[in-house]
This record gives C-alpha cells, structure tokens and sequence, in this order.
C-alpha cells in the first residue's frame, strides 16, 4: 500500500468505528461508569477490598441481612482489584453484541434480570446452604463481592444465542464448561453468580439444543469435552482448589492413579469418537459410568467428613473432593454421550458410501433425461461414485483421504436437489467422512443446511453462441488466428476419437505424452480429462491440421445437456499443443468450435473454469489461503492461472463455481482429499518435487 493510500484507509474505518460505537450507547455508557467510579473510588490502583466504601457498596447475603437493599445496584459499578478492570471491561462485549443485534432495551433488560438474579439467588442458596455442615456454603454466607460480571455473564449467554450454527452450540459448551469448572473447583462467590446467571438465559433463550446439530458438530463436542475432562483432572491434580466439596492439595497422590488411567482411555478413545466409531462411545461410556460411580462412592465419603470430626478425616479428604467433582462432569458427559448415541454408529472406515449401485450407463441417461451443468458430464469418468437418493437423483463423488468430495451439482430431477444435498451429507457423516461439494453452482450453494460455508474456486468462463459474429475489436485476435490459419493452409476438423485414423490417433497419443512427460507429475484428473476420457463416443474432438497432415493442436469437447436429451452446450477439457507447430493454434481451434457448435444449434460454449486458478480476497480464510497455496505450488507445471489468463481472450462471461464445506475445522481433510482427488497416481516423491506437501497435512 502505498503512502497516498493510507491516509483514505484510514478515513474509510473510522466512520465504520463510529457507526458501530452508535449502535451500543448503553454499553460504552456502562464502562464509562465503571472507569469513572474506578478513578473516584480509587479502585483504578488500590483494591477496594478492605476499605470502608467496600462494606457501604458489596453486596452478598450479610449486605442484604443487615439491610443494605442498594448494594445490588452499587456494587454492579466496582472492581474489587485494579486489574480485574481488565477482564471487566472485555467482559462488556457479550451486551455490546447484544445490543447490536438487538436493541439497548433489550440489552439492559438481560443484563440487569442477570445480575440481580445472581445476586439474590446466590444470597438465596447460600441462606439454605449454611444450616447444614457445609464449610463451603458456611464460608460463602459470610462474602461479599462487588463487580458486574453476574450482568455480563448473562449478556455472554444471550448473545450466544444469537450466533449462527455451528458455532451457537461451540460457545454454549464453552460457557458452560467455564461455569462448571469455575464453580466447581474454584467455588468463589462470583463462580456461583455466574453459573445462576447463565442457567438463567439458558432457561429462558432455550437455543442450546444438542441432538437438532449436525453428526459432524456432536462428534467433534464429544471429543472436545472429554478431551477437556482429561486436562482438568490433570490440572487439579497439580493445582490447589476450593470448590463446594472442600479443598485439595497439590499433588494428591492417591488420585495419581485414577487420573492416568483416565488419561489413557481418553487418549484412545479421543480418535474414535471423532471418526464416529461405535467402541470408541461404548468405551466413553463405561469410563464415564466409572468414575461417576467413583464419585458417588466419594460423595458419601464426604458426607460422612461433613458430620466426622476433623482428626478422623485425614489426609484422604482433598482426593475425595477431586473425585465428587469430577465425578458431577463426567456424569453431564454421560447424558451427552446418550443424548448423541446416533452420532456414533460407525464400526469400520468407511470405503462408500452406499445408496445402491449406480452404473454410468445410468448417470448417462439421467443427465440426458434431466440435464445438468457444464461439469456433468465429467461425472461420468473413472473414479466416481454414486450416491443414489430418495428423490430420484444421484450425487456423484471421489473418497479421498476422509473427505466425500462431490463434483459438480447433484444429478436427476431439480426439484430434488435439496434433499440430494442433505442425504449426501448424512450419509458422508454417518460414515464418519467429511462431506464437501467442489466445483458447485450458487444452485447448490442456496440449497445447503444452515451454517455451510462456501469460497469461490474458480469463474466458469462460458461463450453465449447466439448472434455470435466475431466482429469487433474485442474478437482482434481470434480474427487474426483464422486469417494466419488460412493463409498458412491450416484445416479444421470436429470429429470423435472413435473416428480418427490410426495415424492420428498416435499423433494425439504423441502430443499428450510429450505434453506430460514436461511436467514431472502424472497428468492431473477429478475435473481435468486425458485421452482416455476423449474415447467417449459423445465427447468430440476439435482438431488443427496442417498441411502436412500433421495435428498442431487438439481440444476435446464434453456435452452439456439440457431437460429432454438436447444438447445446449459444450465444456472444454482437454487443450494440447504440437511443440514447434501453429503459433495461434489454440485461438483458432476455440474460435472455429464456437462456429460449428453455434451452426449445429448450441446455445453456449464453456471454456471451464482454470481449477485453482482463483485468486482469493485475503479475508477469505484458511480454507481460501490452502487453495491458493495449492494453485501457486502447480502453477509452474501446470499454468492454471496462465490459462485462466488466455481464456479473457474470447470475452467470456463469468459464473462463480464453488467449493462448500462446513467450517474450516475440515480443512486438513478437504485439503488432503484434493490433492489426491487432482493427483491420484503421483508418488510422495513426485509432491514433494514439484513442492506440493499437502497430502500430508
């Protein structure tokens, strides 16, 4: 960027800052107060804690028992220590959103319903709590506490609910979490506000709805959680804590054990659980029945410490109190794992998906039948699969490395595209595979569940052949390659490989294995054709002559069919050259294609889309940023983006083809399954050469 851009970038963010700042007067009022009570009361750079205003301000039962009724309302305004202001004041974000996508109204109503709720609800539980033997309530009863977090905390939780899926259901279990484990192993007055705080929004907003979220997002829940299980018994283990069942020590020897054993399983199971496995959740199940089992055993224990004199206690008690605690977790896991038991069906890798067998004789006729796009005729080469579904269509698609890599839009009626979409999905998730569409339309893009992402990959270049003329400046060059063409004795041939002489056809075999043998990698398939796929007898070939009778250049043309077996198009594939031959030989052989396809009645010519030849806006995420780096390593052996380059020639215009995927927790699979998808008899050798490492990532 250079200095006379700076200045403009910068008067462009500001009016956006402002316009957001707008829109939260309530919250930024708010920290304003917070700070200015901070500099008055001098809590900016002393603790308030221990200072005359702090019993005039706090609240928490002894405040509301020696009838203080303001303190809810002024303790909301203090930090208890200087650099809690920090935490705060980040904290405020969650009713920002709020108000942002809602209103100050609302954003006002959630917070203070929160705070109070957790102020009077902890007084109210902690009153029960200290008449039994329970040094953990008896301590609480007697705090007190400033700060805001009980509003805040409860604005987090709305907001969360706001957020779109997957990502609605990520955050809920991480506030969750955070509520639990704070609660449980750190028991201060605040944990406790927090937790009724957000079990109040959670009972009112009711979006949390784990079984309505996709196999994909409970399997990776499923993993997290108990991966996160396994580091807190770790944590605790080597971490003083002071939750409701007393406190531990460092070090707890005792629970050495209990906490490895753990680990391992965890270790074991974690994979998995990811991939879908069935022993992997029965496993889960009998290490969570375990230690909830445990825990009960513990919990009984420390009833019996409550009531026990200290002496007969010893030295067991902070072992039993990290057993009560982890037990409570691993029994929330448990109703997880059952409430997402279908989740985890899968016994074996998956080598298909299933839904019948589908022969391409088959694919043939229903593209022909219902028609398709530029790229469904690609569907028809070697490597596919078919997915056949309940609405009469068929998804075509690659395994590869994890992923379900469906090419193109779903084939069959269009009116079932939708539920082709979805069943292609569930079944890829059933079988514990990532499911992803590559070189789809915006008709498949409208039709995905909520959530997907999609990136651009590459620009569907396509000649409308109606009217076409060649005339004007912009048709110069193609102009230019039919008059040097004539005058060098040039002839055009559209023919069908099947159709050829034997001579030719050895000429054809010739260019493309000289053409290949340049490249240092096997030639590229999935949506790139050879001569094998050439032989089709509906595929034509366009062919430059020379005088000789030598082939200077070839293109190989697939059908695109409309409803009722018309043919309305046709989509280059395969473009080689002679070395030394006719310098125009590809302006010429595209240029008198369109001419015969648009006498025969076509209707448009696709020059494809240049695969990873897309340059991607920097914003585009890591998904985009893999593409890239993809299609800038085969660049200088392939020339992806140099053909993408050639093709403005002809005065195209352009639609967005796209891969859609879930969510960039899937890029190492996507990632790994292109590459093989692209490059599926290259050596490990061979990548690496040519600098391409990603089947590994």
């Amino acid at each position: 960027m250079s200095n006379a851009e700076a200045p403009e970038t910068t008067r462009s963010k500001t009016p956006a800052i402002l316009g957001f700042a707008r829109r939260i007067p309530a919250t930024l009022i708010f920290v304003a107060v917070i700070l200015i009570v901070g500099v008055a009361g001098q809590g900016l750079w002393r603790p308030l804690a221990g200072t005359p205003l702090f019993d005039v301000v706090a609240y928490g039962l002894p405040a509301l028992e020696q009838g203080r009724w303001w303190t809810p309302i002024t303790g909301t305004f203090f930090v208890i220590q200087p650099w809690v202001y920090i935490p705060t004041i980040l904290g405020f974000w969650g009713m920002a959103y709020l108000e942002h996508r809602r209103g100050w109204r609302v954003a006002l109503l959630y917070y203070w319903f929160g705070q109070l709720f957790a102020v009077f609800g902890a007084a109210l539980l902690l009153t029960g709590g200290r008449a039994l033997p329970w040094p953990w309530a008896q301590n609480l009863a007697q705090t007190l506490d400033v700060g805001a977090s009980g509003g805040t905390m409860a604005c987090i939780a709305a907001a969360i609910g706001l957020f779109a899926a997957p990502w609605r259901q990520r955050a809920w279990f991480v506030v969750l979490g955070f509520a639990a484990i704070s609660l449980l192993y750190l028991g201060t007055l605040a944990d406790l506000e927090h937790a009724l705080a957000i079990l109040l929004v959670l009972s009112i907003d009711r979006s949390l709805r784990v079984q309505r979220t996709t196999v994909h997002e409970q399997r990776l829940l499923a993993v997290s959680i108990v991966i996160a299980l396994g580091v807190i018994q770790l944590i605790v283990m080597l971490t003083p804590t002071n939750g409701p069942f007393g406190e531990t020590d460092l070090w707890l020897e005792t629970a050495l054990p209990d906490v490895l054993f753990d680990t391992a399983v965890i270790l074991l199971i974690a994979f998995g659980l990811w991939r879908g496995r069935r022993w992997a959740w029965i496993i889960a199940i009998i290490l969570a029945a375990i230690n909830i089992l445990i825990g009960a055993l513990a919990l009984a224990l420390r009833v019996a410490f409550l009531v026990a004199p200290e002496s007969a206690v010893g030295s067991i008690r902070g072992d039993v109190d990290v057993t009560v605690s982890a037990g409570i977790l691993w029994f929330s896991y448990l109703i997880f794992l059952i409430a997402t038991r279908a989740s985890f069906r899968v016994w074996r890798r998956a080598r298909t998906l299933g839904g019948g067998d589908v022969s391409v004789d088959e694919v043939k006729q229903i593209i022909k039948k219902d028609g398709g796009g530029t790229l469904s005729w690609m569907t028809t080469w070697d490597g596919m699969e078919y997915l056949r579904t309940s609405s009469g269509g068929i998804v075509p698609f690659q395994l590869r490395s994890g992923a379900a890599i469906a090419l193109a839009d779903p084939l069959g009626p269009p009116e079932g595209h939708g539920a082709s979409v979805l069943e292609f999905i569930a079944a890829a998730e059933a079988h514990a595979v990532t499911p992803c569409f590559f070189s789809a339309s915006s008709r498949t893009r409208d039709l995905l569940p909520e959530g997907w992402q999609s990136l651009t990959v590459a620009d569907d270049t396509i000649i409308d052949l109606a009217g076409l003329t060649f005339q004007g400046k912009a048709w110069a060059r193609v102009r230019q390659s039919f008059s040097r063409a004539e005058r060098e004795g040039m002839t055009f041939r559209l023919t069908t490989l099947a159709e050829v002489s034997w001579g030719t056809r050895q000429q054809l075999r010739a260019i493309s294995e000289s053409w290949v043998g340049d490249k240092g990698l096997p030639e590229m398939r999935f949506t790139l054709g050879t001569l094998h796929e050439a032989e089709d007898p509906e595929v034509r070939l366009a062919l430059a002559i020379s005088p000789d009778g030598d082939v200077d250049g070839l293109l190989s043309w697939l059908p695109v069919y409309g409803a009722g077996g018309r043919i309305v198009g046709w989509t280059l594939d395969l473009m080689r050259r002679r070395d030394g031959g006719f310098a125009a030989v590809m302006e010429f052989l595209i240029g008198s294609s369109a001419k015969a396809f648009s006498e025969e009645g076509a209707e448009i010519l696709s020059l494809s889309g240049a695969p990873l030849a897309h340059e991607s806006p920097v914003d585009e995420g890591a998904i985009a940023s893999l593409l890239s780096r993809m299609g800038g390593m085969l660049e200088p052996v392939y020339g992806f983006r140099s053909l993408h380059q050639f093709k403005k020639k002809f005065n195209p215009r352009y639609e967005p083809i796209y891969l859609l995927y879930r969510d960039e927790g899937d890029l190492a699979r996507i990632g790994s399954g292109l590459t093989r998808a692209f490059l599926p008899d290259a050596t490990l050798r061979q990548l690496t050469a040519a600098g391409v490492d990603l089947i590994r990532s």
